[in-house]
């Protein structure tokens, strides 16, 4: 049984006959109720004719509605062809295809659609489809498409690098536009606040804190506040106050975490007060730190997909760390390993030791929980370093804690 269209689609005022919803036609109310009820029970089961049990015949927009869908969820039998098929209908070709992209696009609103493309790929193998310009133009175009395209990248077709790019750069534009404001007034107040002085000079003095600071220092009798301790600002404003360090699996299981911590990469590259390094991995390294002024650039730098060697990674990393107290790592990765296990905790407790916050994420995505390597992430718990799935809206107050030294918000599982 396929998920019912007549609410996601949108359009639960339309009847198949054309009458608006409410319109007097005879009937009465009970009788339009149970006429509504087979209607979306014919739009659920699908089958057509009598096979669905209803007697009810779609007609209009139902009846496109209902095409539309049989394309990907039919069984074949009179229900219509599936995009990319070897039957007769729409057939893997890319006009085919794309005329169905369209059609989806029609009838159902954007987040539907996004769903609906991802279950083509999946389970109808439509990802060579995807390197045909035609198709490309007509996608919906999100997070996870964009992860299909940049494990493409090896046989797309010159024909088709110029769509995709236009296609990788439109989400990544609408990710920064979402997640770029936030992220930098965050973590320029975390700064802020990392970088004051407890023994300022006279013109650094923050007195508005340094009152409060100092509140169970008033004397009545004076009416006024002993400054015990003064807070300052910090002096070097402009000066770069944290180094981060983005470690980043490139495994084909951490394709979204990948795109957003392209985008985060660059958000950050663009804070004058933070160093920002950028290292994808599989069983090799690459330090893509010099294209973060493009995340299109960054994406189509990696290449999603092979094993896993997060020790090589780490020691890669480690070997660029020259202020550790002022570093932040953060390793995104599921935690299968395949390199060495115990050079990899090694490394980890060194890090730390030497001052670095380290930070591991799990995932970097708007999914659920992640499948990921237990044991490894209860190793890294007990050298403090917790390991946690994270959504793109919560990164800027995990980077922010990881700043200011504080406990990480860890959010409920």
């Amino acid at each position: 049984m396929r998920d019912d269209p007549t609410t996601t689609a949108g359009h639960t005022e339309d009847r198949a006959d054309g009458r608006a919803a409410g319109h007097t036609d005879g009937r009465t109310t009970a009788e339009r109720a149970a006429d509504e009820r087979l209607r979306r029970w014919r739009l659920v089961l699908g089958g057509g004719e009598d096979a669905d049990g209803t007697g009810r015949e779609l007609t209009g927009r139902d009846a496109a509605v209902d095409r539309t869908l049989a394309a990907l969820y039919g069984d074949g039998e009179g229900r219509g062809d599936r995009p990319g098929s070897r039957s007769a209908g729409l057939g893997a070709s890319a006009p085919g295809v794309a005329r169905w992209l369209g059609d989806i696009r029609t009838y159902f609103p954007a987040s539907v659609v996004r769903v609906m493309q991802r279950d083509a790929i999946d389970r109808l193998g439509l990802s060579a489809l995807l390197l045909e310009p035609e198709t490309l133009e007509a996608v919906e175009a999100d997070v996870h498409l964009v992860g299909t395209l940049l494990s493409l990248t090896k046989v797309m077709p010159e024909t088709s690098r110029e769509t995709a790019r236009a296609v990788v750069r439109k989400v990544v534009e609408d990710l920064e536009r979402r997640l770029g404001s936030r992220t930098r007034s965050t973590l320029a107040g975390a700064l802020d606040r990392s970088a004051r002085a407890h023994r300022p000079r006279h013109r650094d003095i923050d007195w508005n804190r340094t009152v409060r600071a100092n509140l169970k220092n008033y004397l009545p009798e004076y009416r006024t506040v002993v400054p015990e301790r003064l807070v300052g600002y910090g002096r070097a404003s402009r000066a770069v106050r944290k180094d981060v360090v983005l470690c980043v699996d490139q495994s084909g299981s951490m394709a979204a975490s990948v795109v957003y911590a392209s985008v985060f990469g660059a958000v950050l590259a663009s804070m004058r007060s933070v160093s920002t390094r950028l290292v994808v991995f599989d069983t090799s390294v690459a330090d893509l730190t010099d294209q973060l002024d493009d995340p299109v650039d960054v994406l189509f730098g990696t290449r999603l997909g092979g094993g896993t060697d997060i020790n090589r990674a780490l020691a890669y990393c480690q070997s660029r760390i020259t202020r550790p107290a002022e570093t932040v790592v953060v390793l995104i990765s599921d935690l299968y390993e395949g390199g060495i296990r115990d050079e990899m905790l090694k490394r980890v407790a060194a890090m730390r030791s030497a001052g670095v916050q380290f930070v591991t994420l799990l995932a970097l995505s708007d999914e659920g929980a992640p499948a990921y390597d237990r044991e490894h992430a209860a190793a890294l718990a007990a050298l403090g370093a917790p390991a946690f799935a994270c959504t793109p809206d919560h990164f800027p107050e995990v980077m922010a804690a990881a700043i200011e030294k504080r406990p990480l918000p860890i959010p409920e599982e």
